[in-house]
């Protein structure tokens, strides 16, 4: 056991975490942030099959990785263990929460919403956001970025939607995006474009200080491999902005990968807090199952804290608390309400086709092209007062990496049979002698085929309101989960009919993930809820602060905070309540 005592101590290095820890540290604080999951620097994420195969999150059972997949009835969510978070896997979206959408619901009503904060109380959070986090839009205005294939297919759907549907609330925007396409900082998404400053398509990024890591980043290479990890640097995660400026405090803030907190409690006389974790070493057990409830094989350490600030995620930090409340008698029995997936649907247009010379042919989308998402079709809101529009979301153009693409065309199982027959057939003749032209350029080509399928095809990400009906539980061992679709059906209905409208719209068909259709489980890589805020402890487990009712200094500041879905990708909405938390820490410890 160790004696070590921290102003504040942080677990969990998400987009909750990571602020916290920066703007603490820049306070002058002590500060400890433990993150379960390990560092990676450029080139670290795995890309061969056998590698991604060990590139998920279980110690138990000898796996490391980064990726923590949760499957529930209704639901499963995919999230990330590593320094950085959830910024390491998501696809780069930092976008506010729409103003309107701050709902002030009935509490009595099932799957209410009451948000605690206004769009007003965030805005100036969400501006450090944006200056921190480099926020970029997709430069359209320069090549190659305008020939983007699957950006102007969604933003001409978008156009033929509009004409045939004049009073629809739907319209295609650019998002704003935590990627570096230029070389320097730039200062804000919405300036004119500076001369000095292009858009440059792997270039090395100029950075007033080495990176957490220590390595030489690169401009975006347009490879669509985001949610896989960026080799290249060109993401703006979090280890890159707010946990390498942690760094630079004075005193640095103290960042310790592969912790994992096993407990907290209360501080002796009800003074600060304990902390308890183990400290992974995946070179030990060289992919080997270990017991890490073994305290003689894994070892406990313990360090206090004056302020514990949870951001262990929408799944760990309720786990964690679940997991404690005998040490915390006193928490609202609210933890684990409000849960819900930001309404994310996954969904395939496939095959699309276009008018050339008088005929129907394939129309090259190319999702390999690109970062993941370039912009959104916004469909509007009854809440934005042009009529009754339903709930709203947001549809956006969806990329994935080439072994997506070599793996999808797998599915011709017929076409590929038929074209290496007769490659085969051509080979052959020329080995016999049948053929003397030794020159097999266009039989290759011919084998690979037409591509139709990867070039044509296209995941559709969207995201929106659905109702936080979902409760997590805790039965002493795992954690449960009952969200359901059912009370948000009539959303979800809506959702699929535009899917099918734009695909529709650019003459292809539209294809529900398995999950959905066959399993009625809703996918989702944004979980909120579990831990929500609230004007008081009986419709709450924190206040608007993230400060949980009657355990000052103990704080919860991630996706589970949130007491409904944010609407858009939610993870600037998760970092503006953190730093919002953090100012009011700041204002506790003297140190505004």
């Amino acid at each position: 056991m160790s004696d070590e005592h921290f102003d504040a101590v942080i677990v969990g290095s998400g987009f909750g975490g990571s602020v916290m820890a920066y703007r603490l540290a820049n306070a002058g604080l002590r500060v400890c942030l433990l993150e379960r999951g390990k560092a990676y620097p450029p080139f670290s994420f795995p890309r061969a099959p056998f590698k991604l195969r060990s590139n998920f999150w279980d110690p138990s059972d000898g796996l490391y990785g980064m990726y923590n997949f949760w499957s529930f009835k209704g639901s499963g969510a995919l999230v990330s263990a590593g320094l950085g978070g959830g910024s390491l896997i998501y696809a780069n979206i930092i976008i506010r929460k729409d103003e309107k959408w701050f709902v002030k619901e009935d509490p009595s009503k099932d799957g209410y919403e009451y948000w605690p904060v206004t769009r007003a109380d965030l805005d100036p959070h969400y501006d450090r956001i944006a200056q921190m986090m480099n926020i970029q839009k997709y430069p359209l205005q320069f090549k190659p970025y305008d020939a983007t294939p699957k950006t102007l297919a969604m933003i001409d759907a978008a156009r033929k939607m509009k004409a045939e549907n004049p009073n629809l609330d739907l319209n295609w925007k650019p998002l704003n995006l935590a990627v570096s396409f230029r070389t320097k900082h730039v200062g804000h998404p919405d300036h004119p474009d500076d001369v000095n400053n292009p858009a440059l398509v792997g270039e090395p990024i100029r950075e007033d200080r080495p990176n957490y890591h220590g390595k030489t980043r690169y401009t975006c290479v347009l490879c669509g491999e985001c949610d896989l990890g960026c080799n290249t640097g060109s993401k703006n995660t979090l280890d890159y902005t707010y946990i390498s400026a942690a760094q630079y405090q004075d005193p640095p803030a103290e960042i310790r990968p592969l912790c994992e907190v096993k407990s907290i409690a209360p501080g002796d006389g009800g003074r600060g807090y304990i902390v308890t974790y183990v400290k992974h070493d995946p070179d030990r057990w060289n992919g080997q199952k270990a017991d890490t409830s073994n305290e003689t094989l894994f070892p406990r350490h313990r360090i206090t804290c004056d302020r514990l600030v949870i951001a262990a995620g929408t799944y760990g930090s309720p786990y964690l608390l679940f997991k404690n409340w005998s040490s915390f008698p006193l928490l609202s029995q609210t933890l684990g309400s409000l849960f819900c997936v930001n309404a994310d649907l996954l969904s395939f247009i496939l095959k699309s086709r276009e008018e050339k010379n008088g005929k129907l042919v394939p129309r090259v989308l190319d999702p390999n092209f690109g970062p993941v998402i370039t912009g959104a079709i916004r469909l509007g809101d009854t809440l934005d007062g042009l009529g009754d529009q339903g709930r709203g979301f947001y549809v956006e153009d969806g990329g994935n990496p080439y072994l997506m693409s070599w793996a999808s065309e797998l599915t011709d199982f017929l076409g590929i049979l038929r074209r290496a027959f007769l490659f085969g057939k051509r080979f052959l003749s020329y080995r016999i002698g049948l053929n003397r032209d030794a020159d097999l350029d266009d039989e290759i080509a011919n084998l690979i085929g037409d591509c139709k399928v990867s070039k044509s095809s296209l995941p559709v990400l969207t995201m929106g309101r659905d109702r936080p009906t979902g409760n997590l539980s805790f039965d002493g061992q795992y954690l449960n989960c009952d969200w359901s679709r059912k009370p948000s059906q009539d959303y979800y209905d809506r959702v699929r009919h535009v899917v099918k409208g734009i695909a529709n719209a650019l003459n292809a068909e539209y294809l529900d993930n398995p999950s959905y259709s066959y399993l009625h489980q809703v996918l989702t890589a944004h979980p909120l809820g579990g831990c929500p805020m609230g004007v008081t402890k009986d419709d709450g487990v924190t206040d608007s602060y993230g400060e949980v009712f009657d355990y000052p200094g103990l704080y919860v500041v991630d996706g589970s905070v949130l007491p409904g879905p944010v609407g858009p990708n939610p993870s600037m909405t998760i970092a503006a309540v953190s730093d919002r938390a953090a100012d009011h820490i700041i204002q506790q410890a003297g140190r505004s």
